[in-house]
């Protein structure tokens, strides 16, 4: 996803709207009761590829490393949206709960209030560049990364994992 249409998401409440409708209708997106086993396996599964990740760049396999970023994100995500009762199998469905439920600017004031953490642009910024990282990592031929942009993946992993924990917490 380019930024660009990560703007168009986060500014246009009714195309946030429509597309949650249509996973929603599709079921790649469920609603559900919520289940605190469920979060913490998603959170145990993000700490467990940060680990992954770490044992990867100091083998050198870098093209993983990059990969297990986005995963241990994605997984982070996974249980912030089961915390208000959904449950997704497609990344960008994950990721308009996400705008939809935490993002500051689709809230209201009063929102704002109760809620002490949420995720700010940057956070979901990095979550749609870590993705498109992955798929580079993945399904290129190339197999060399550069070494530092996989350990500043590395550290904004971690950041954005630590950040979904606090809210989870807080919540």
């Amino acid at each position: 996803m380019k930024e660009y249409d990560l703007k168009k998401l986060i500014e246009d409440k009714l195309l946030l709207d429509s597309k949650l409708k249509e996973f929603l209708s599709k079921k790649i997106l469920l609603k559900q009761n919520l289940d605190q086993n469920e979060i913490e396996g998603h959170i145990e599964k993000a700490e467990h590829n940060l680990r992954f990740i770490h044992e990867n760049i100091r083998l050198g396999f870098i093209d993983w490393s990059v990969t297990g970023c986005y995963y241990a994100c994605y997984h982070a995500a996974l249980a912030l949206i089961m915390t208000k009762g959904y449950s997704s199998k497609n990344h960008l469905a994950t990721l308009c709960v996400l705008i939809k439920e935490f993002y500051k600017s689709c809230l209201t004031k009063e929102d704002i209030e109760i809620l002490s953490s949420l995720l700010d642009y940057q956070d979901v910024l990095f979550y749609v560049e870590s993705k498109n990282k992955r798929e580079d990592a993945t399904y290129s031929t190339k197999i060399r990364f550069n070494r530092e942009e996989a350990e500043s993946l590395r550290i904004k992993s971690n950041l954005f994992v630590t950040k979904i924990k606090n809210i989870i917490n807080e919540g």
